[in-house]
């Protein structure tokens, strides 16, 4: 056994200095011409321990601690896509996470999905306060922030401090977590440090790695042990064609060793498949994973941690990003197979009795959709990775019957087919906008629904039968009507002050057209088939719709899409009811 350089992932919003911050720490050597301190690998960087030492040695002396940790491996694929991509059976790949801020912008969406994620799944994590040589007046006099602080004026002191405890603030209020400047932390525990940078001045990058290093070492250490002998386990980052390799995958690999000619395991939405490993290939030193001129040198082994790049003709469709990928030399290939597949299936949902559909680009991505929506009690029938085709769409018209609610369809980082009149679908590239979406179309989609149900239902409405407005006297009545209150539509039963029965609405007609409902303030000519003018109809009298209680409990429960006016309506009818059974509408 050994142990392992902790994984970080590095999170945060747009163009808060997710890159800018790794790259200001992967690259300070690099610009000097000191190749080699920072081996390079896909899509991570690893820091020895030695180039941690020798950047801020002073520093980790203070912690008064022995570091045996070989160094630290930063995830290069900064953002909330990849980390949710990024899991592995039991808990997150990233030991610790980087959360980065834009000091002076504060909390945007990506920022707080990234640590709703970690607080999710009890990732530690130090938030960095980037930027801060953006702020008025602000003078670089150090790389050691704490140095830096001390030589500003007065005035900028304190907008540090207040944009610190901004922060501080957001962290306790929106998740209940107490956060500290770094320097100030009493319990590294129960609070998360703050350290504020300026990636772009190389202010406070000493103190970060401090930071990193000290929590590594003192609460991860355990954490970290691995079996160096033991065969790979890691998981799939991208899937890539490249020229002259064909179809590959880039890989975290965060136990075991891998060699070329080893058989691997490949987890897919169907059963795992063997692959066969043709090539190992790292980028040669010094060269930036995201340019893609990089070039590559082939490697006869790797051991954990780090990033690899694996060639194998092998490599199927069914290959996708978030996939775990298992060595299986030495082990039971079978129960290996079942063990991969569990570990799919957990997250992967088919045929739940009903709910929405939810489609994701990787297994992260969709786990952390998955959790979210059942910690907030929406429910899934269908959860799969890929785009979002015609038959997600025919599934989710299947609802309707059942409940229309469920009629939506919502996608992370996917393409999709059109949406249809039957069919909502929601698409987006941050996990909780896509949840506040569908909760407010939900919402919109439910008080629809229910509107739907009012027009079923004789509204509460008050009338008054115009003076002088006696048009026929009787086979059938026709008189002169105004809606005070309320809305009144054809075949309306009504009713007088008392209680008494009227007759039904047969028809109404203004400016001789035929109409079938008539709202508050206006005047038609009403027709009733079973009275005669005067002996039941009197003019200038007020008269109210005859609810069943029936229609009375439902409208109780429709009343958020009644106004006002019409709610002291049926509080008037209720009254007259209650005059001869006091227990009407109970």
């Amino acid at each position: 056994m050994a142990i392992r350089s902790p994984i970080v992932s590095v999170l945060g919003h747009v163009d808060h200095g997710k890159s800018s911050i790794l790259d200001s720490i992967r690259g300070s050597n690099i610009v000097k011409g000191e190749a080699g301190a920072i081996t390079q690998a896909i899509g991570a960087s690893i820091m020895p321990l030695s180039e941690i030492q020798a950047r801020c040695g002073k520093l980790i002396d203070q912690l008064k601690m022995k570091i045996t940790i070989p160094g630290i491996l930063f995830i290069d694929t900064p953002g909330h896509a990849a980390f949710t991509s990024l899991r592995k059976r039991g808990g997150n790949l990233a030991d610790i996470a980087i959360v980065v801020i834009d000091i002076n912008e504060g909390f945007r969406p990506q920022t707080i999905e990234a640590i709703e994620i970690l607080k999710s799944y009890k990732t530690p994590f130090i938030i960095v306060a980037n930027k801060i040589d953006l702020i008025s007046g602000f003078r670089k006099t150090d790389p050691l922030f704490i140095n830096c602080f001390q030589k500003q004026t007065p005035a900028v002191q304190q907008v540090i401090e207040n944009k610190i405890y901004e922060i501080v603030g957001v962290m306790y209020e929106k998740f209940q977590i107490p956060a500290e400047r770094y320097d100030r932390v009493e319990n590294y525990t129960k609070q998360v440090a703050i350290v504020p940078c300026s990636a772009k001045e190389y202010i406070g990058l000493n103190e970060l790695l401090m930071v990193l290093t000290g929590l590594s070492q003192k609460f991860l250490e355990q954490n970290l042990n691995m079996n160096v002998e033991g065969p790979a386990k890691g998981i799939i980052l991208e899937v890539k064609e490249d020229k002259g390799l064909g179809r590959s995958v880039d890989v975290i690999l965060y136990d075991g060793t891998l060699k070329t000619g080893e058989t691997v395991l490949v987890g897919t939405l169907d059963v795992p498949i063997e692959a066969k490993v043709r090539g190992l290939f790292m980028p040669e030193p010094l060269s930036d994973m995201r340019d893609k001129k990089s070039k590559f040198r082939a490697v006869k082994e790797v051991v954990a941690a780090t990033g690899v790049k694996i060639s194998s003709p092998d490599f199927t469709e069914a290959v996708v990003a978030g996939m775990p990928i298992y060595g299986i030399e030495g082990q039971d290939e079978e129960a290996l197979k079942k063990q991969i597949k569990e570990q799919i299936d957990e997250v992967v949902i088919n045929t739940d009795k009903d709910g929405i559909i939810i489609k994701a680009d990787t297994l992260g991505s969709l786990e952390a959709m998955i959790k979210l929506f059942r910690e907030n009690e929406i429910p899934i029938r269908k959860a799969t990775i890929g785009n979002i085709t015609k038959k997600d769409i025919s599934d989710a018209e299947t609802n309707i019957e059942t409940d229309p609610l469920d009629c939506v369809i919502v996608g992370f980082n996917v393409k999709s087919e059109p949406s249809t009149d039957k069919v909502k679908i929601i698409v987006r590239d941050v996990i909780y906008s896509l949840f506040d979406d569908i909760k407010a179309w939900r919402e919109e989609k439910r008080l629809q629904l229910e509107a739907k149900e009012l027009e079923g239902l004789t509204r509460p409405a008050k009338i008054e039968i115009l003076k002088s407005c006696i048009f026929r006297q009787s086979g059938p009545c026709i008189a002169g009507i105004e809606v005070l209150e309320g809305v009144v539509k054809n075949g309306a039963a009504l009713m007088d002050k008392h209680g008494a029965k009227l007759d039904e609405i047969k028809s109404m007609q203004h400016e001789n057209k035929n109409i079938n409902v008539v709202e508050r303030g206006r005047q038609v000519a009403a027709s009733f088939p079973n009275i005669v003018a005067a002996r039941h109809l009197k003019e200038g009298e007020i008269y109210y719709t005859d609810l069943t209680e029936d229609e009375f409990k439902q409208l109780k429960e429709l009343s958020k899409h009644l106004t006002k006016a019409e709610v002291e309506v049926l509080k008037d009818i209720v009254k007259i009811k209650r005059k001869h059974n006091p227990l009407w509408g109970v």
